[in-house]
């Protein structure tokens, strides 16, 4: 189960996403699934790679500014086509559109609980 401490960090996640105009903001509670790496997943899409970018700095600055914790681990900011920020109990996931649609995160951990955020609430 989440606890408040990562319900706080996920709504950061999401409102700096969503301040970049971000599509498909959804959190995913995996901590019911024995496999999962993590607690939870917090994925969105942008249609350009500039905008991606873009999202992925504002959850930086933002987890910065606000919970004072900058990611164990970034991987994808040198082509923003589906950019990864570890923070150890939280994954952020921020695809290029296209890249979204083909993984299907979703689907993969559909066992999941979602929460929706922005216009898809």
């Amino acid at each position: 189960m989440i606890d408040e401490t990562q319900k706080k960090e996920i709504g950061v996640i999401a409102a700096a996403m969503l301040d970049k105009k971000a599509r498909g903001v959804v959190s995913m509670d995996l901590t019911g699934i024995g496999t999962a790496i993590t607690d939870s997943f917090v994925i969105c899409n942008a249609d350009s790679t500039t905008q991606v970018a873009a999202i992925c700095d504002n959850v930086v600055e933002q987890m910065w500014l606000q919970c004072r914790r900058d990611p164990i681990r970034a991987q994808g900011r040198e082509n923003a086509f589906w950019i990864i920020l570890d923070y150890g109990d939280i994954v952020v996931h921020i695809f290029q559109s296209e890249y979204r649609d083909f993984y299907r995160l979703e689907d993969l951990w559909a066992d999941a609980e979602k929460t929706n955020y922005g216009e898809d609430e």
